[in-house]
């Protein structure tokens, strides 16, 4: 009870890792991928990281970098480090990689298709589980539906330099979604041409709602 998926600004916040082990290392990529400064606590000789602009400080340093942090993660397998840890973050938001539901702030499972950005979270019960519904998500989601949302996205703009009212813009959203020249070409990949369909068909629309 009480938890709820949000997405978060990261640009420029600072981000604490505490631990160099595999989750750390992956969340240390995933918040420098969303733009965040990312310190690791830890031994780590991950060059990568370090190529993506990562600081690797010793633990000795611990208390200072918590207090730089805006979320600290903690991914260790010491027990007694995760405890002290979680005892002097104060306010800040925590993620405990150990013990999610003893921190603050939850890093579900994540993936793109497209630019569709899909979080898989099973409370912790199961993260054999989350892979493997992910996997059936990625066979039911289509390329034909990655490109209707890019043709939509184009359809709304002009849509809105034309169209005041909300409930006419709904309108003509759903009429380019079930229009059958309009499934024809991206069931071809053909998104170019339509959105050049779409441009003329909203254009003669358009001009018979002037006259």
């Amino acid at each position: 009870m009480g938890w709820t998926p949000l997405f978060l600004q990261m640009e420029n916040k600072n981000v604490l890792i505490v631990g160099s082990g595999e989750v750390g290392r992956r969340r240390a990529k995933r918040f420098i991928n969303a733009g965040a400064n990312v310190t690791i606590i830890g031994k780590t000789d991950d060059n990568d990281l370090k190529k993506l602009g990562a600081s690797i400080k010793s633990v000795a340093e611990i208390d200072k970098w918590i207090d730089w942090s805006d979320l600290v993660v903690v991914a260790t397998s010491n027990p007694d480090l995760n405890e002290y840890i979680s005892t002097v973050t104060d306010n800040k938001l925590i993620n405990r990689a150990d013990d999610p539901e003893s921190g603050n702030i939850i890093v579900p499972s994540s993936f793109f298709i497209g630019d569709v950005q899909i979080c898989i979270f099973t409370k912790g019960k199961s993260p054999l589980m989350a892979k493997q519904l992910r996997k059936k998500i990625q066979k039911v989601i289509s390329n034909h539906e990655i490109l209707q949302m890019e043709l939509q996205d184009f359809t709304r703009k002009i849509i809105k330099n034309q169209v005041n009212d909300q409930k006419k813009r709904k309108e003509y959203l759903y009429q380019i979604l079930d229009d059958k020249n309009v499934n024809d070409l991206l069931n071809d990949g053909k998104i170019e041409d339509a959105k050049l369909y779409v441009a003329n068909y909203l254009e003669k629309k358009f001009k018979t709602v002037e006259k």
